[in-house]
């Protein structure tokens, strides 16, 4: 593991101190502390021919979660076979200004049939937006980049329905005992320790492929 990794996810642990006591707050489109668990999202991605669920609640503005953003795009290519691989959102508005947005963004690309175009941006992109004042005419661009109809997203960006999705998840990533990010799940289960390596993820997953053949 990189020094430049570790200090990161120090970083990020040190700023998630007093984030429970702010989730009642409000930001820019509605309370994460709510949401309905009928309107979760659903972005997955693999075959999953093994039947086995990796599950991450991130949030694009988090760094941790940009560090870990290379290795978990590895787990996918090695595994799009075998697994599916889910990604929920976990903004964590109360620290991070512009995660909500990006939620928004790449939920409004997912209207689109273009989810992971735009989550993979938002990620490769961070440093250019995580603390821009014009965030909206940033996320404008990726969203011509990746080739969506721009009145269609910018009605989805800005709609209700997309804001329920986000809260939705965050309530449920609550619920399930997520208190910072990325927070994984495999086969349900929440991993105590994120694995920061390609062959730490291997060999969580290669044991779960084996337990769901039994």
């Amino acid at each position: 593991m990189s020094k430049r990794f570790i200090i990161i996810l120090l970083v990020c642990v040190l700023g998630m101190v007093g984030v429970y006591a702010a989730t009642s707050k409000k930001d820019e489109g509605g309370n994460n502390g709510g949401g309905d668990t009928s309107k979760l999202s659903n972005h997955v991605y693999g075959e999953n021919k093994k039947k086995v669920s990796l599950v991450e609640y991130g949030d694009f503005e988090c760094p941790a979660c940009a560090a870990f953003f290379p290795v978990v795009q590895q787990v996918k290519e090695k595994y799009k076979n075998n697994i599916e691989f889910q990604f929920r959102h976990f903004p964590l508005s109360q620290i991070h200004q512009n995660a909500r947005a990006a939620s928004r963004a790449a939920e409004a690309a997912g209207n689109q049939g273009k989810f992971w175009e735009m989550h993979d941006i938002l990620y490769e992109q961070q440093d250019s937006w995580k603390s821009s004042g014009s965030i909206t005419s940033l996320f404008e661009g990726y969203a011509t980049q990746i080739g969506l109809k721009p009145d269609q997203y910018k009605k989805d960006f800005a709609s209700s329905a997309v804001n329920e999705v986000i809260n939705a998840d965050y309530a449920e990533g609550t619920k399930q005992g997520v208190s910072s990010t990325p927070t994984f799940f495999l086969q349900g289960k929440k991993l105590d320790k994120n694995p920061t390596t390609l062959e730490e993820f291997s060999k969580l997953i290669d044991e779960a492929i084996k337990n769901a053949g039994q």
